[in-house]
């Protein structure tokens, strides 16, 4: 069946899933926490509609070296590891192998962490955290992001995405404090389907967008400062 896309690009999906979000701007202490790379480009919409500060959590796909489209499991912060079992043991993925694709990974995952400058664990603890990617289909990323969050022992965590598989969203929502989609669909094959652009993000495309969302929020920060200074004297 021919699915009709639902947003232009990224970030008209961040516009409209910041819509959904209203409840959480300006809250005390809360941080926009984006999945690399695409998840920045939608969560720093939804950063800078909330007026809220963003940060990157670094996670990543685990895919055979033949099939580099296959998700096979995912890495994340923390030493959280998941692999989809059945799809392994049918690609006959020996300990050697899987140790291999691990290391290549992490060695991406501490890359990004460094460059996008990931927050420590310790600066999450206690803090309401809107985890934000592009979409989920299989859900393998976004479990591992979900469980290396959750040992920075925050006191919320939600989850808000466009677009979701309804049976991951359904095996989810048990782990998670809110689950948000703007739309919810059955088998979901490729989240780029909902997007009329679903172009590849660049680091610097990152890099840019998380500076330019803090710097704003840092200057409408300042400007509300001098204002209610002035109201008051």
């Amino acid at each position: 069946m021919v699915r009709t896309a639902l947003w232009r690009d990224r970030s008209h999906a961040g516009r409209a899933l910041a819509q959904q979000l209203r409840g959480w701007s300006y809250k005390p202490n809360a941080l926009v926490v984006g999945l690399p790379r695409g998840g920045i480009v939608v969560a720093a919409e939804v950063a800078r509609q909330l007026h809220l500060p963003l940060a990157s959590w670094a996670v990543r796909k685990l895919a055979h070296p033949q099939a580099p489209e296959l998700a096979l499991g995912a890495i994340a912060p923390g030493g959280v590891q998941i692999w989809d079992e059945a799809t392994a043991r049918a690609y006959r993925l020996d300990p050697a192998l899987r140790q291999w694709i691990v290391a290549e990974q992490q060695r991406e995952l501490e890359r990004r962490q460094r460059l996008y400058g990931d927050p420590p664990p310790a600066a999450l603890t206690d803090r309401p955290l809107l985890v934000i990617d592009d979409g989920v289909a299989t859900g393998l990323t976004v479990r591992a992001a979900l469980q290396s969050l959750r040992l920075c022992e925050p006191s919320q965590l939600v989850l808000a995405v466009p677009v979701i598989d309804r049976r991951v969203a359904n095996a989810l929502r048990p782990h998670l404090d809110q689950l948000v989609a703007l739309a919810e669909v059955d088998d979901l094959w490729a989240v780029g389907a909902w997007y009329q652009r679903f172009e590849p993000v660049s680091d610097s495309e990152v890099l840019r967008l998380m500076a330019e969302c803090n710097e704003d929020r840092a200057n409408s920060g300042a400007t509300l400062h001098r204002k209610e200074r002035s109201d008051h004297s």
